[in-house]
């Protein structure tokens, strides 16, 4: 089968609820970028090792809408490491409700920077930091 599977490391699984919705009743875009931000920030917080910052949205697609009842799960997987930076390619998918398939309805990629404790860039690679 050539159908598009996941790709990435799971790292955020939530519920769309009735108050995350516009007037039309589908979730907010704004709501499954922000679900999208918070996996790219547990996943590029791993890889760093510590404290990262969103610096860009670097493109955004929305393939389809979110519904009430979706279960969303953010996928990420690095696409480019600089020194400081990290740029993650997100991919929102959902499993509707009564369904087991998973569906992608968003991605995007999202630029991260590791900081310190004053919130200065700092190396990505703990070994640079010693």
């Amino acid at each position: 089968m050539s159908e598009r599977q996941p790709k990435g490391e799971l790292c955020v699984r939530t519920l769309a609820m009735p108050g995350d919705t516009n007037p039309n009743g589908d979730i907010f875009g704004g709501w499954v970028l922000s679900q999208m931000d918070i996996a790219g920030g547990i996943y590029s917080g791993k890889r760093c090792q510590g404290r990262t910052v969103t610096v860009a949205v670097d493109s955004m697609t929305f393939h389809r809408p979110v519904l009430v009842g979706d279960v969303v799960c953010g996928y990420c997987e690095t696409v480019k490491e600089g020194n400081t930076s990290l740029a993650v390619k997100i991919e929102a998918w959902v499993i509707r409700r009564n369904e087991t398939e998973r569906t992608i309805v968003t991605e995007g990629v999202f630029t991260y920077v590791a900081v310190d404790e004053n919130r200065k860039p700092r190396s990505i690679d703990s070994s640079e930091n010693d």
